[in-house]
Protein backbone atom coordinates (compact mmCIF):
# COMPACT_ATOMS: atom_id res chain seq x y z
CA UNK A 1 0.00 0.00 0.00
CA UNK A 2 1.08 3.50 -0.64
CA UNK A 3 2.47 5.38 2.43
CA UNK A 4 2.70 2.32 4.30
CA UNK A 5 6.24 2.30 5.01
CA UNK A 6 6.33 5.76 5.60
CA UNK A 7 3.53 5.27 7.97
CA UNK A 8 5.42 1.90 9.65
CA UNK A 9 8.92 4.19 9.84
CA UNK A 10 6.66 7.03 11.73
CA UNK A 11 5.16 4.49 14.05
CA UNK A 12 8.81 3.31 14.93
CA UNK A 13 9.62 7.17 15.16
CA UNK A 14 7.08 7.69 17.55
CA UNK A 15 7.25 4.22 19.91
CA UNK A 16 11.51 4.99 19.88
CA UNK A 17 10.10 8.98 21.18
CA UNK A 18 8.27 7.31 23.85
CA UNK A 19 10.27 4.97 25.08
CA UNK A 20 12.91 7.33 25.08
CA UNK A 21 10.56 9.75 27.32
CA UNK A 22 10.05 6.96 29.11
CA UNK A 23 13.51 5.94 30.10
CA UNK A 24 14.40 9.79 30.87
CA UNK A 25 11.22 9.80 33.11
CA UNK A 26 12.21 6.90 34.88
CA UNK A 27 16.29 8.20 35.22
CA UNK A 28 14.74 11.21 36.97
CA UNK A 29 12.88 9.32 39.43
CA UNK A 30 15.94 7.16 39.69
CA UNK A 31 18.09 10.21 41.23
CA UNK A 32 15.24 10.85 43.38
CA UNK A 33 15.41 7.27 45.35
CA UNK A 34 19.10 7.24 47.69
CA UNK A 35 21.13 3.98 46.96
CA UNK A 36 20.52 2.99 50.49
CA UNK A 37 19.56 -0.16 52.51
CA UNK A 38 18.48 1.62 55.40
CA UNK A 39 15.37 1.49 57.04
CA UNK A 40 13.79 4.62 57.53
CA UNK A 41 9.98 5.04 58.78
CA UNK A 42 10.05 8.86 59.17
CA UNK A 43 11.50 11.77 58.33
CA UNK A 44 11.97 13.98 61.39
CA UNK A 45 13.03 17.89 60.89
CA UNK A 46 14.74 20.53 62.85
CA UNK A 47 16.57 23.81 61.76
CA UNK A 48 15.04 27.32 60.84
CA UNK A 49 13.14 28.36 57.73
CA UNK A 50 15.07 26.39 55.18
CA UNK A 51 13.09 23.29 56.08
CA UNK A 52 10.05 24.57 58.60
CA UNK A 53 6.96 24.03 57.09
CA UNK A 54 4.61 26.17 59.08
CA UNK A 55 4.93 26.23 63.23
CA UNK A 56 5.42 29.38 62.69
CA UNK A 57 1.97 30.24 61.89
CA UNK A 58 1.30 29.16 65.58
CA UNK A 59 3.88 31.51 67.36
CA UNK A 60 3.62 35.20 68.09
CA UNK A 61 6.06 36.50 65.82
CA UNK A 62 6.31 38.80 62.76
CA UNK A 63 8.37 35.99 60.60
CA UNK A 64 5.36 34.01 59.11
CA UNK A 65 4.74 33.28 55.47
CA UNK A 66 1.27 32.15 55.31
CA UNK A 67 -0.23 34.41 52.91
CA UNK A 68 -0.07 35.04 48.78
CA UNK A 69 1.93 34.76 46.79
CA UNK A 70 3.65 32.19 48.95
CA UNK A 71 2.65 28.62 48.29
CA UNK A 72 1.37 29.45 45.16
CA UNK A 73 2.98 26.76 43.19
CA UNK A 74 2.16 24.29 46.19
CA UNK A 75 0.59 21.18 45.96
CA UNK A 76 -2.75 22.71 46.44
CA UNK A 77 -2.08 26.25 46.28
CA UNK A 78 -1.82 26.88 49.81
CA UNK A 79 0.18 28.88 51.40
CA UNK A 80 1.04 26.60 54.51
CA UNK A 81 3.72 28.62 55.77
CA UNK A 82 6.66 27.34 54.11
CA UNK A 83 8.90 29.76 53.10
CA UNK A 84 8.51 29.29 49.31
CA UNK A 85 6.31 29.40 45.91
CA UNK A 86 5.96 25.78 46.75
CA UNK A 87 7.74 22.60 48.71
CA UNK A 88 10.62 23.05 50.71
CA UNK A 89 13.80 20.40 50.62
CA UNK A 90 12.17 17.67 53.41
CA UNK A 91 9.34 17.24 51.41
CA UNK A 92 11.48 16.46 48.70
CA UNK A 93 13.62 14.05 50.83
CA UNK A 94 10.29 12.60 52.32
CA UNK A 95 9.49 11.33 49.28
CA UNK A 96 12.04 10.43 47.78
CA UNK A 97 12.74 7.95 50.94
CA UNK A 98 9.18 6.66 49.96
CA UNK A 99 7.11 8.58 52.67
CA UNK A 100 5.13 11.00 52.04
CA UNK A 101 5.13 14.16 49.55
CA UNK A 102 4.75 16.99 52.65
CA UNK A 103 6.49 16.71 56.13
CA UNK A 104 3.72 18.66 58.55
CA UNK A 105 4.55 21.19 61.07
CA UNK A 106 4.06 19.64 64.22
CA UNK A 107 2.32 22.60 66.01
CA UNK A 108 -0.18 23.30 62.76
CA UNK A 109 -3.41 22.15 64.31
CA UNK A 110 -4.72 20.37 60.99
CA UNK A 111 -2.52 17.63 61.78
CA UNK A 112 -2.24 15.31 64.75
CA UNK A 113 0.24 12.05 65.81
CA UNK A 114 -1.26 9.51 63.13
CA UNK A 115 0.15 11.86 60.59
CA UNK A 116 3.18 12.82 62.82
CA UNK A 117 4.04 8.98 62.80
CA UNK A 118 6.32 8.79 59.54
CA UNK A 119 7.86 12.70 59.82
CA UNK A 120 7.12 16.02 61.35
CA UNK A 121 8.43 19.09 61.43
CA UNK A 122 9.78 20.86 64.93
CA UNK A 123 11.72 23.96 62.88
CA UNK A 124 11.04 27.72 63.36
CA UNK A 125 11.81 30.36 60.88
CA UNK A 126 14.66 33.02 61.83
CA UNK A 127 15.93 30.78 64.65
CA UNK A 128 19.36 29.80 65.43
CA UNK A 129 22.20 27.42 67.08
CA UNK A 130 22.84 30.75 69.40
CA UNK A 131 19.60 30.93 71.93
CA UNK A 132 20.34 34.96 71.00
CA UNK A 133 19.37 34.79 67.28
CA UNK A 134 15.78 33.38 68.37
CA UNK A 135 15.14 36.42 70.33
CA UNK A 136 15.93 38.55 67.60
CA UNK A 137 12.27 37.99 65.63
CA UNK A 138 10.70 36.03 69.03
CA UNK A 139 10.93 32.67 67.49
CA UNK A 140 11.50 29.02 68.85
CA UNK A 141 15.06 28.50 69.73
CA UNK A 142 16.36 25.44 69.32
CA UNK A 143 16.04 23.66 73.09
CA UNK A 144 11.72 24.44 72.49
CA UNK A 145 12.34 22.21 69.64
CA UNK A 146 13.77 20.05 71.34
CA UNK A 147 10.92 20.20 74.45
CA UNK A 148 8.26 19.85 71.36
CA UNK A 149 10.22 16.62 70.66
CA UNK A 150 9.88 14.50 73.72
CA UNK A 151 6.67 15.92 73.68
CA UNK A 152 6.03 14.47 70.62
CA UNK A 153 7.70 11.06 71.64
CA UNK A 154 5.13 10.74 74.63
CA UNK A 155 2.05 11.17 72.35
CA UNK A 156 3.86 8.50 69.80
CA UNK A 157 4.52 6.04 72.51
CA UNK A 158 1.05 6.54 73.54
CA UNK A 159 -0.30 5.97 70.32
CA UNK A 160 1.78 3.10 69.59
CA UNK A 161 2.84 1.63 72.06
CA UNK A 162 6.25 1.31 73.82
CA UNK A 163 7.85 -1.03 71.16
CA UNK A 164 6.77 0.53 67.98
CA UNK A 165 7.01 3.99 68.88
CA UNK A 166 10.98 3.14 69.93
CA UNK A 167 11.53 1.54 66.31
CA UNK A 168 10.26 4.51 64.68
CA UNK A 169 12.66 6.59 66.94
CA UNK A 170 15.34 4.66 66.31
CA UNK A 171 14.74 4.14 62.49
CA UNK A 172 14.12 7.52 61.43
CA UNK A 173 15.97 9.51 59.58
CA UNK A 174 16.67 13.06 61.75
CA UNK A 175 17.23 16.37 59.41
CA UNK A 176 18.84 19.15 60.88
CA UNK A 177 19.38 22.52 58.97
CA UNK A 178 20.21 26.02 61.37
CA UNK A 179 23.11 28.11 61.09
CA UNK A 180 22.86 30.98 58.94
CA UNK A 181 20.44 33.30 61.08
CA UNK A 182 23.41 32.78 63.77
CA UNK A 183 25.42 35.39 61.68
CA UNK A 184 23.10 37.01 59.61
CA UNK A 185 20.29 37.71 62.11
CA UNK A 186 22.47 38.10 65.24
CA UNK A 187 26.29 38.40 64.37
CA UNK A 188 26.82 40.66 61.79
CA UNK A 189 23.58 42.92 62.82
CA UNK A 190 25.64 43.88 66.16
CA UNK A 191 27.80 46.44 66.30
CA UNK A 192 31.54 45.69 66.20
CA UNK A 193 32.46 46.51 69.33
CA UNK A 194 29.40 44.85 71.00
CA UNK A 195 30.38 41.33 69.49
CA UNK A 196 31.85 39.27 72.69
CA UNK A 197 33.52 36.79 69.78
CA UNK A 198 36.05 37.11 66.63
CA UNK A 199 34.14 35.35 63.68
CA UNK A 200 36.56 31.91 64.58
CA UNK A 201 35.53 32.35 68.13
CA UNK A 202 31.47 32.74 67.31
CA UNK A 203 32.08 29.53 64.74
CA UNK A 204 32.97 27.41 67.81
CA UNK A 205 30.71 28.38 70.10
CA UNK A 206 27.96 27.75 67.53
CA UNK A 207 29.72 24.48 66.64
CA UNK A 208 30.00 23.37 70.11
CA UNK A 209 25.95 23.98 70.47
CA UNK A 210 25.50 21.93 67.62
CA UNK A 211 27.29 19.33 68.90
CA UNK A 212 25.71 19.33 72.73
CA UNK A 213 22.41 19.26 70.39
CA UNK A 214 22.94 15.88 68.69
CA UNK A 215 24.12 14.58 71.95
CA UNK A 216 20.68 15.47 73.38
CA UNK A 217 18.84 13.81 70.51
CA UNK A 218 20.93 10.77 70.39
CA UNK A 219 19.90 10.63 74.02
CA UNK A 220 16.28 10.61 73.02
CA UNK A 221 16.83 7.88 70.92
CA UNK A 222 17.57 9.73 67.44
CA UNK A 223 20.31 7.23 65.31
CA UNK A 224 20.25 8.24 62.04
CA UNK A 225 21.38 11.99 61.49
CA UNK A 226 22.19 14.19 58.41
CA UNK A 227 23.64 17.57 59.66
CA UNK A 228 23.43 20.61 56.55
CA UNK A 229 26.15 23.18 56.62
CA UNK A 230 25.69 26.66 55.46
CA UNK A 231 25.10 27.61 51.42
CA UNK A 232 27.37 30.50 50.27
CA UNK A 233 24.80 33.26 52.00
CA UNK A 234 26.57 36.01 50.89
CA UNK A 235 25.25 35.58 47.86
CA UNK A 236 21.45 36.22 49.17
CA UNK A 237 19.37 38.72 46.92
CA UNK A 238 18.74 40.39 50.79
CA UNK A 239 22.85 40.40 51.29
CA UNK A 240 23.74 41.67 48.02
CA UNK A 241 20.90 44.53 47.87
CA UNK A 242 21.60 45.72 51.30
CA UNK A 243 25.49 45.93 51.11
CA UNK A 244 25.81 49.01 48.99
CA UNK A 245 29.53 48.68 49.27
CA UNK A 246 29.74 45.23 47.14
CA UNK A 247 27.14 46.74 44.59
CA UNK A 248 25.22 43.58 43.35
CA UNK A 249 28.11 41.24 43.72
CA UNK A 250 28.21 38.25 46.19
CA UNK A 251 29.79 38.99 49.52
CA UNK A 252 33.14 36.66 49.89
CA UNK A 253 33.59 37.48 53.53
CA UNK A 254 30.32 35.73 54.40
CA UNK A 255 30.98 33.34 51.95
CA UNK A 256 34.37 32.71 53.60
CA UNK A 257 32.24 32.44 56.66
CA UNK A 258 30.21 29.75 55.23
CA UNK A 259 33.14 27.77 54.08
CA UNK A 260 35.37 27.93 57.50
CA UNK A 261 32.34 26.74 59.12
CA UNK A 262 31.18 23.63 56.93
CA UNK A 263 34.98 22.79 57.55
CA UNK A 264 34.71 22.76 61.10
CA UNK A 265 31.16 21.06 61.80
CA UNK A 266 32.41 18.29 59.19
CA UNK A 267 35.27 17.48 61.65
CA UNK A 268 33.03 17.85 64.35
CA UNK A 269 30.91 15.31 62.95
CA UNK A 270 33.48 12.97 62.61
CA UNK A 271 34.47 13.38 66.54
CA UNK A 272 30.70 12.71 67.47
CA UNK A 273 30.26 9.65 65.35
CA UNK A 274 33.33 8.14 66.96
CA UNK A 275 32.41 8.91 70.32
CA UNK A 276 28.30 8.14 70.36
CA UNK A 277 28.29 4.21 69.96
CA UNK A 278 26.02 3.12 67.16
CA UNK A 279 25.43 7.14 65.87
CA UNK A 280 25.09 7.56 61.93
CA UNK A 281 25.56 11.31 61.27
CA UNK A 282 26.25 12.29 57.89
CA UNK A 283 27.47 16.14 57.08
CA UNK A 284 25.49 17.20 54.37
CA UNK A 285 27.30 20.51 52.57
CA UNK A 286 25.02 22.23 50.11
CA UNK A 287 27.95 25.07 50.00
CA UNK A 288 29.44 23.69 46.68
CA UNK A 289 26.27 22.56 44.59
CA UNK A 290 24.75 25.77 45.26
CA UNK A 291 27.76 27.71 44.17
CA UNK A 292 27.52 25.94 40.80
CA UNK A 293 24.12 26.71 40.69
CA UNK A 294 24.88 30.47 41.21
CA UNK A 295 28.01 30.64 39.00
CA UNK A 296 25.78 28.26 35.88
CA UNK A 297 22.53 28.92 36.56
CA UNK A 298 21.65 28.01 33.03
CA UNK A 299 22.75 24.41 33.47
CA UNK A 300 19.89 24.05 35.81
CA UNK A 301 17.43 25.89 33.95
CA UNK A 302 17.89 28.95 35.75
CA UNK A 303 17.52 32.43 34.65
CA UNK A 304 18.31 34.83 37.31
CA UNK A 305 20.39 34.34 39.63
CA UNK A 306 20.52 37.87 41.52
CA UNK A 307 17.31 38.95 42.17
CA UNK A 308 14.32 36.71 43.47
CA UNK A 309 11.19 36.18 41.85
CA UNK A 310 8.95 38.20 44.52
CA UNK A 311 10.64 40.93 44.92
CA UNK A 312 12.59 44.09 42.83
CA UNK A 313 15.54 42.41 42.47
CA UNK A 314 17.59 45.55 43.83
CA UNK A 315 16.01 46.93 47.16
CA UNK A 316 15.20 43.43 49.06
CA UNK A 317 14.80 44.83 52.31
CA UNK A 318 12.54 42.19 53.76
CA UNK A 319 12.50 38.59 53.68
CA UNK A 320 8.84 38.77 53.11
CA UNK A 321 6.95 39.66 50.31
CA UNK A 322 3.47 39.52 50.03
CA UNK A 323 0.55 39.46 47.03
CA UNK A 324 0.65 43.22 46.54
CA UNK A 325 4.12 43.26 45.22
CA UNK A 326 4.12 44.47 41.29
CA UNK A 327 7.28 43.06 40.86
CA UNK A 328 6.62 38.94 41.51
CA UNK A 329 7.86 37.14 38.29
CA UNK A 330 5.33 35.04 36.68
CA UNK A 331 7.63 31.68 36.61
CA UNK A 332 9.45 31.01 39.62
CA UNK A 333 11.32 27.86 38.31
CA UNK A 334 13.38 30.50 36.08
CA UNK A 335 14.59 31.80 39.60
CA UNK A 336 17.15 30.41 41.95
CA UNK A 337 15.47 32.89 44.72
CA UNK A 338 12.48 32.82 45.42
CA UNK A 339 11.74 35.81 48.43
CA UNK A 340 15.01 38.15 49.26
CA UNK A 341 16.49 34.77 51.74
CA UNK A 342 14.81 32.11 50.24
CA UNK A 343 15.23 29.36 47.75
CA UNK A 344 12.87 28.50 45.17
CA UNK A 345 10.72 25.58 45.18
CA UNK A 346 13.18 24.30 41.83
CA UNK A 347 15.95 25.20 44.09
CA UNK A 348 15.03 23.21 46.65
CA UNK A 349 14.18 19.97 44.81
CA UNK A 350 17.70 20.30 43.11
CA UNK A 351 19.17 20.03 46.61
CA UNK A 352 17.12 17.60 48.26
CA UNK A 353 17.80 15.40 45.29
CA UNK A 354 21.62 15.62 45.39
CA UNK A 355 21.16 15.43 49.16
CA UNK A 356 19.47 11.92 48.85
CA UNK A 357 21.78 10.77 45.81
CA UNK A 358 24.84 11.98 47.62
CA UNK A 359 24.38 12.01 51.41
CA UNK A 360 21.75 10.09 52.66
CA UNK A 361 23.28 6.91 50.64
CA UNK A 362 25.79 6.95 53.04
CA UNK A 363 23.25 5.80 55.82
CA UNK A 364 22.84 1.75 56.49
Amino acid sequence: MPGSIEETNLCKIMLRNRVLAFLVLTAQLLVMVPETSAKVLALIVFGDSTVDSGNNNQISTVLKSNFQPYGRDYLDGKATGRFSNGRIAPDFISEGLGLKNAVPAYLDPEYNIVDFATGVCFASAGTGLDNATSSVLSVMPLWKEVEYYKEYQTRLRSYLGEEKANEIIKESLYLISIGTNDFLENYYLLPRKLRKYSVSEYQDFLIGIAGDFVKDIYRLGARKMSYSGLSPFGCLPLERTTQIFYGSKCIQEYNKVARDFNTKMNEKVSKLNKELDGLQLVFSNPYDLVSEILNHPEAFGFENVRSACCGTGYYEMSYLCDKMNPFTCSDASKYVFWDSFHPSEKTNGIVASHILKYDLSRFH
